[in-house]
C-alpha cells in the first residue's frame, strides 16, 4: 500500500467518530439509513467518501445536524456538554451497515 493510500485511509478512520445507538436511529435503520457522530468540520461529500470506502457500500444522500452542547449541572458541578455533528447516512437499495459489529 502506498503512504497516500495509507493516509487516506486514516482520515477517513477521522470522519466517523462512532455510530450513533440511539431509538430514533434505529427505527431509522429500518429505512436504509444510519447515523454516524462525525468530526465537527467533516463536509458531506468527506462524510460520504469515508462512508463507502470504510463499509463498502453505496451511499445515495448525507445529511448533517449540529446539536450544541446543553448547560447541565451534575452533582451540584455546572458544566457544558460538547457540541455534537451527526450525520444521517441513506444507503441505496440493497446496501446494509450493521453498526453493533463494529469495524
Amino acid at each position: 500500500m502506498s503512504a497516500s493510500k495509507i493516509a487516506q485511509d486514516a482520515r477517513h478512520y477521522d470522519v466517523i467518530v462512532s455510530p450513533v445507538i440511539t431509538e430514533k436511529a434505529t427505527i431509522a435503520s429500518e429505512e436504509n439509513k444510519v447515523v454516524f457522530k462525525v468530526l465537527k468540520t467533516a463536509t458531506k461529500p468527506e462524510i460520504k467518501a469515508a462512508v463507502e470506502r470504510l463499509f463498502d457500500v453505496k451511499v445515495e444522500a448525507v445529511n448533517t445536524l449540529l446539536r450544541k452542547g446543553k448547560k447541565k449541572v451534575f452533582k451540584g458541578t455546572r458544566g457544558v456538554q460538547s457540541d455534537v455533528k451527526r450525520a444521517v447516512v441513506t444507503l441505496a437499495e440493497g446496501h446494509k451497515i450493521d453498526v453493533t459489529t463494529g469495524l
